[in-house]
Order: C-alpha cells, then structure tokens, then sequence
C-alpha cells in the first residue's frame, strides 16, 4: 500500500512539474486581462529593456503593451507622428490616468524613435 501512494505522489508531481513548464513557456501575458498594478509594472518593465537601435514598429508595442492609455498624433509635411503613453508611475487614486503617470513613446511613420519625457518635448517641437 505505501508504494502505491509512494507511485501516486511522484507521478502527481510529475505530471504538476510539466504543467508549470508548459505555462511557463507557452503563456503570454494579455494586458487587457491584467489589473492596473500588474500591467503598470509590466509597462515599465518593457519599456525599461528597449534600445534605440531595435526599429520597433507600431503595431509591436500595441501588441505586446495593449492599447495606449493617451495618445496624440500630427503630420508635418509626409511624416506622420505619433506619441503613445503608457502608464508606468502610479500617483493618484482618482481613477483618471494622467500624462505625468505615462511615459510617452514617439512614432516616425511607425516606427519607435524616442521614449520618456524628451520624446513629448520633441512631439511638441514638431
């Protein structure tokens, strides 16, 4: 009788260990299922790995970010830019997301050129 419980607890466990690894590896995270606190930390988290040199599109940062919580956009001449923000600094529980709780990412014609507070002033300068 002990070796079958002994048999049960090690398959359990072993059948739990390859369920974790699967999750682990196949899961993605979906922002929009995230709660405030999470997909905050996420943001940051994201935005704090980036480097100028990746050419990241538009269309990656929605889909790996979800929805911008701000967003404004402009043409100059055939350039079409584009500022998103993304919440990364809670600082008021008031239930409104304000720039100063973003950090904005600048778009040239889609692409990622700039991000934090000198990407707004440069949107601005345009």
């Amino acid at each position: 009788m002990d070796k079958k419980v002994v048999k049960f607890v090690v398959i359990g466990f072993g059948l739990y260990a390859v369920f974790a690894a699967l999750v682990l590896t196949f899961y993605e995270e979906d922002t929009d299922q995230m709660g405030w606190e999470d997909r905050q930390a996420f943001n940051k988290r994201y935005i704090s790995a980036l480097t100028i040199d990746q050419n990241i599109e538009h269309s990656n940062v929605i889909q790996t970010l979800g929805s911008p919580d701000l967003t404004e956009a402009k043409r100059k001449g055939d350039t079409n830019f584009q500022v998103m923000f993304y919440r990364t600094q809670h600082l008021q529980s008031d239930g409104i997301t304000t720039k100063d709780e973003c950090t904005p990412m600048l778009f040239k014609n889609g692409y990622l050129i700039a991000w934090g507070d000198n990407a707004y002033q440069q949107f601005n300068n345009i």
